[in-house]
């Protein structure tokens, strides 16, 4: 199993309309992407502009396929203009 952390820093007007285009691809993902187990957008309590996405995935070839599809290519490009500065990710391998 295969866990991410992908924290963003989103300017602060632009915190809705990542928000909605995060609710987009959520809802996509889950749909659509094979192996994804877990798939869901958090926010900060103390600094609202901090939005993580916190992902579980079956296997690196389901995150890799993830990575590859359109609707987060789409989502990727839309939120490019939305950042203040390059987030985080993080990678996990489940290992008890």
């Amino acid at each position: 199993m295969i866990k991410v952390v992908a924290k963003n820093y989103i300017k602060e007007d632009k915190i809705n309309t990542f928000i909605e285009t995060a609710v987009e691809l959520v809802k996509e993902t889950r749909a659509k992407d094979e192996g994804c187990i877990r798939y869901e957008l958090v926010q900060d309590v103390k600094d609202p502009r901090i939005l993580t996405m916190l992902e579980e995935w079956e296997d690196q070839s389901s995150l890799a396929a993830h990575g590859g599809s359109p609707h987060f290519k789409k989502a990727m490009e839309a939120m490019k203009d939305l950042v203040e500065k390059p987030g985080d990710s993080n990678f996990y391998k489940t290992l008890i």
